[in-house]
């Protein structure tokens, strides 16, 4: 799917991606549930993520900790408290060790409020992105405290965050496969 570059699109992929995410983990059998997550025999698989994630739990909390960062980030900003997307202490350069302390935050977190969470996310980062006009979301240089477009950042956190979720997800029922 080409990356979404008017508000139509996002909305349309968002709802697309999140609608085959979900689709996707109501089919994963109990096995696939209740098998922790091991990539550690390919080689291809060496990002920090990929040792992160344990289970559809931490999937779901991940998705749903992106969308704070974008709605609190768009709150906090339009209310004109200066923010950046990532907060601090960290960076672009550091965002790992910030999703590292999203899974430890919530390790208590059952599966079923984490899904709870991240649909109720969703709904909320959707609304959000139809509040702007398609110039808001797309066109440069509208707010002064984007550095690109406003919606690169609604793409990222869901439709190109739920395809990396699905992604991960495929692998983890191939590995049960095995």
């Amino acid at each position: 799917m080409p990356r979404a570059r008017s508000k139509d699109d996002l909305i349309k992929a968002s709802n697309e991606q999140y609608r085959k995410l979900t689709d996707l983990t109501a089919s994963l059998s109990e096995k696939e549930l209740n098998t922790e997550f091991d990539f550690s025999n390919d080689p291809k698989k060496t990002e920090r993520h990929w040792n992160r994630d344990k289970n559809l739990r931490d999937i779901y909390i991940h998705l749903y900790e992106w969308h704070q960062l974008l709605l609190n980030w768009i709150k906090a900003n339009e209310s004109g408290s200066e923010k950046s997307f990532i907060p601090e202490p960290y960076s672009w350069k550091t965002y790992g060790d910030m999703n590292a302390e999203f899974w430890e935050k919530h390790q208590k977190t059952s599966l079923e409020d984490a899904k709870k969470m991240f649909e109720k996310s969703h709904r909320e980062v959707l609304e959000l992105a139809e509040k702007y006009s398609n110039e808001e979301l797309f066109g440069r240089g509208v707010f002064a405290w984007v550095n690109t477009d406003l919606g690169s950042y609604f793409v990222s956190v869901m439709p190109s965050h739920y395809d990396w979720a699905m992604k991960k997800l495929k692998a983890h029922r191939k590995n049960c496969g095995k």
